[in-house]
């Protein structure tokens, strides 16, 4: 346990920073259709892991982590313009149990809204000082692209039966990981860490964004649906590249084989049936405990990196090594 928690005080100020955001950079109210979006998607109920990653790295090396909010809240403006233009994509109706904005206004509003969220992203990295604010922002361009390349990826798999283990881990740390790592290494870079301390914090944050994803995979067939507050299952009526369905592909035969293709192949189909038939094969070739295995790699990993670096503030580092444990602890 860390001997005080600042991550209650960090959010709060976070929270208010972004609630305040219209007048920090100017984003305006007119016309309403554009920036109204904004407001909402911001304004739904989501963890700011990530901005909170990245006053917590702060602290580590520094003092009074406060002082980078806007380039904190960049960083969670830049993952919300990521959620909006995803929604569209896999024309998903609800973001964290309400209307997507495509849904609430359109998809022409949302790719727009989409849109200036990502400008006002650079806006508030622009609070940066001239000793930093160029690696920041090449950076910031190269995680980015990533993200972009990751979703790519994800929307080809769609249409490919077979994919390979090490192109879905390559996927998931480009769609999903890389972001962590960067909000880890922008609060160590801007408090003055050492190079080699903020890459390892990255690769630490990055090792820690798969295994996420993975339990994630995991948790859509596992939970217990009273705490994952979501349809278990979701990924396997949907036929959804995860890891546990690549290493099913590439574990079964004979009978297993025919029966889980029979299942990916049927159109018409009862979904709770089609739940518990996949989740019997997962069970039967042991793809929990594969999973599980490769989550924990990651996560090890991970920590092992984090083990290594120096700080200033023991405080702020086990804060931040006890938040990450709680994310890999949690039951949705």
């Amino acid at each position: 346990m860390t001997k005080r928690s600042h991550a209650p005080a960090l959010l709060g100020k976070l929270e208010t920073f972004i609630q305040n955001l219209p007048e920090e950079i100017g984003m305006g109210n007119n016309p309403k259709e554009l920036y109204d979006p904004i407001t909402y998607i911001l304004g739904l109920d989501g963890k700011r892991i990530r901005p909170l990653l990245s006053l917590l790295a702060y602290g580590i090396y520094a003092d009074k982590p406060d002082q980078i909010l806007s380039q904190a809240a960049a960083v969670e403006v830049f993952h919300n313009f990521t959620l909006m233009h995803d929604d569209i994509m896999d024309n998903a109706p609800l973001r964290r149990g309400r209307d997507a904005v495509h849904v609430k206004w359109n998809r022409n509003i949302a790719i727009l809204s989409g849109d200036v969220m990502l400008v006002k992203a650079y806006d508030l990295l622009l609070a940066t000082g001239p000793e930093h604010l160029q690696v920041i922002l090449k950076s910031f361009n190269k995680t980015a692209s990533e993200v972009c390349e990751g979703q790519q990826l994800d929307m080809n798999f769609e249409s490919e039966r077979h994919v390979n283990e090490a192109d879905y881990l390559t996927m998931i740390r480009l769609k999903t990981a890389v972001l962590l790592g960067f909000a880890l290494k922008l609060g160590a870079t801007l408090a003055g860490a050492e190079e080699q301390d903020a890459q390892k914090l990255y690769d630490f944050g990055v090792n820690v964004g798969v295994g996420f994803q993975l339990k994630d995979d995991l948790l859509d067939v596992f939970a217990d649906q009273e705490k994952f507050g979501k349809q278990v299952g979701g990924d396997i009526i949907s036929n959804k590249k995860t890891f546990l369905l690549i290493k099913a592909l590439e574990l079964a035969t004979g009978e297993e084989a025919r029966l889980l293709n029979h299942w990916l192949d049927k159109s018409q189909f009862d979904k709770e049936e089609k739940v518990a038939a996949i989740k019997g094969i997962y069970e039967r070739l042991g793809i929990r405990k594969l999973t599980e295995t490769k989550m924990n790699s990651f996560f090890e990993e991970g920590f092992a990196q984090l083990d290594t670096i120096k700080y200033n503030n023991e405080d702020y580092y086990l804060e931040l090594r006890q938040i990450t444990e709680e994310l890999i602890h949690r039951e949705k």
